[in-house]
């Protein structure tokens, strides 16, 4: 195989990496729980903003808040693995 035409493939795919990090940084998901926690994250899986509504707050049942704090996490992050697969779909490199 020619070395320069793999190095140039090498070159395109890292730029094609490159900007799908990119674009996965500028974009938002949102995960909540019943509508009394929200959490945001970025394309990455990182939280951005979580929101509590006060209705939520039982000072004799913390356990639920913790509860609906996980389910919202773990709402918003399917949806960045939602986008992180989307993104790198059709890049035909293995692993991604």
């Amino acid at each position: 195989m020619d070395m320069k035409k793999l190095m140039k493939q090498m070159q395109q795919a890292q730029a094609a990496a490159s900007k799908i990090q990119d674009d996965l940084a500028a974009q938002t998901v949102e995960g909540t729980a019943s509508g009394l926690v929200t959490v945001t994250m970025n394309g990455h899986g990182k939280v951005q903003t979580l929101k509590i509504k006060p209705e939520a707050v039982d000072g004799d049942d913390v356990e639920a808040l913790e509860d609906l704090i996980l389910a919202a996490i773990n709402d918003a992050s399917g949806k960045a693995d939602d986008l992180q697969r989307d993104a790198t779909r059709g890049l035909g490199i293995p692993g991604f």
